[in-house]
């Protein structure tokens, strides 16, 4: 092969990856999503975590929905703790989203990326995003390290007199 013929061969290939990495081709796949796309595990039987995923669409989320039937793996992998463990896990800008987290504590992480794995809403708080109902608990959003460690990164006000 001559060294011309080598040479557009070896920008064809260039040119192709550089392409397929624009388009996210080779980016690592579901568990290394980008800010701007979010990769949610369910069950496909959990209708409150369809209404989550509404939720988080229409705050200008982009979501990639996966239903399978045990989510206990994704969320070892992902350093949930037990204690803020919920229905479904997303990932987004490295981040684990547990829960019914309110979009505006996912968009305040990104816009912050402080050095944690993530944030949780534990169990499902009546009145959190994907459970709306004839009233609203408080609860806390809490953020959790590699170690299971939480603090609260932030703090939802219920209805009064609750």
């Amino acid at each position: 092969m001559t060294s011309k013929k080598t040479t557009l061969i070896l920008a064809a290939v260039a040119a192709v990856a550089v392409a397929a990495l624009g388009f996210g081709f080779l980016q690592g796949g579901e568990d290394a999503p980008s800010d701007e796309r979010m990769v949610v595990y369910k069950t496909a039987t959990c209708g409150c975590c369809a209404k989550w995923v509404d939720h988080i669409t229409e705050a200008g989320y982009e979501v990639e929905v996966h239903d399978v039937d045990d989510l206990s793996a994704i969320k070892q992998t992902r350093h949930v703790p037990v204690g803020a463990r919920s229905c479904h896990t997303a990932v987004v800008g490295g981040y684990t989203i547990e829960g019914h987290v309110p979009a505006r504590f996912v968009t305040k992480l990104l816009a912050e990326k402080p050095d944690i794995a993530g944030i949780a809403v534990g169990g499902m708080p009546m009145g959190s995003p994907g459970m709306e109902g004839a009233y609203r608990d408080s609860y806390d959003v809490l953020a959790f390290n590699d170690a299971g460690r939480t603090a609260v990164y932030g703090h939802v006000e219920g209805d009064p007199g609750r």
